[in-house]
């Protein structure tokens, strides 16, 4: 059984994973329903979102996971990416949806390597496979696709959704690395993971387009953005830890019967 700290790490994590989604949490902190800027976007954003947001996932696989020392414990430094995320956040707040192009890889990029971070301080090895594509589907969390039902939303259940893509890509990526000419497995990886994380993306762009909020207003958004992802991560990767101490069965049972209470 686990130990009454990784019990309660476990709970944590579990109200991290499960809690309200990132529209809830603009919409909670803006004081206003992000429909009104779902209203004001062009109606073909969501193919924007869609085409920006694998390009910046790739993008960010390439320069995020290769920046950081591999110290397996280190603290995470939250606060400087946040930092980091709402400079960059500015400038699509004054800029609006056009500059989403532009802002999403490097956001992504800063958040990428905020989550590598968070991975390591829990005992990741951040330079072997495995970790560097645990922290990728990190995107994939806390955003339901479309096409997903209500048996596809939870957080085990998204992983087991990821489960045999990402072992095919860790295949590829062990024996060549990640690079510009992406094998197909990794591009498809990628594809399904931008899938889920463009509706967070879709819904930071409505924000973003709520009139007045202009360039500050995009800095707190962006703030949210990453905090969000932040504590996708911290869950994420307490769970990963415990199931690196006690296997991943026992980690499950428990993280459900913490569901059914």
């Amino acid at each position: 059984m686990l130990s009454e700290e990784d019990f309660n790490a476990l709970v944590q994590a579990k109200l991290q994973l499960e809690n309200p989604g990132l529209a809830a949490k603009l919409t909670d902190y803006l004081g206003a329903p992000i429909e009104k800027g779902f209203a004001l976007l062009p109606k073909s954003i969501n193919t924007t979102v869609s085409q920006v947001t694998q390009a910046a996932l790739m993008k960010a696989c390439q320069v995020a996971l290769f920046t950081l020392k591999d110290k397996p414990g280190t603290k995470s430094s939250n606060k400087l990416h946040k930092l980091g995320a709402a400079l960059s956040g500015s400038v699509g707040g004054f800029w609006g949806v056009s500059a989403i192009a532009v802002e999403l890889p490097v956001s992504t990029t800063i958040m990428l390597r905020s989550i590598a971070d968070i991975a390591r301080s829990e005992g990741e090895i951040i330079t072997q496979t495995d970790a560097q594509l645990a922290c990728l589907s990190v995107f994939a969390l806390g955003g339901n696709s479309d096409k997903d039902d209500s048996a596809e939303q939870g957080y085990f259940a998204v992983r087991t959704v990821l489960a045999n893509t990402i072992a095919e890509a860790a295949e590829y990526v062990a024996s060549k690395g990640i690079s510009k000419e992406a094998a197909p497995v990794l591009v498809k990886l990628v594809a399904i993971i931008a899938e889920r994380f463009g509706v967070q993306v879709t819904q930071k762009v409505a924000a973003q387009a709520i009139p007045a909020l202009g360039a500050a207003g995009g800095a707190i958004i962006n703030t949210l953005f990453i905090n969000h992802f932040q504590e996708m991560a911290r869950g994420h990767f307490v769970i990963r830890r415990l199931e690196r101490c006690y296997g991943s069965e026992l980690i499950r049972q428990q993280y459900e019967l913490i569901e059914a209470q």
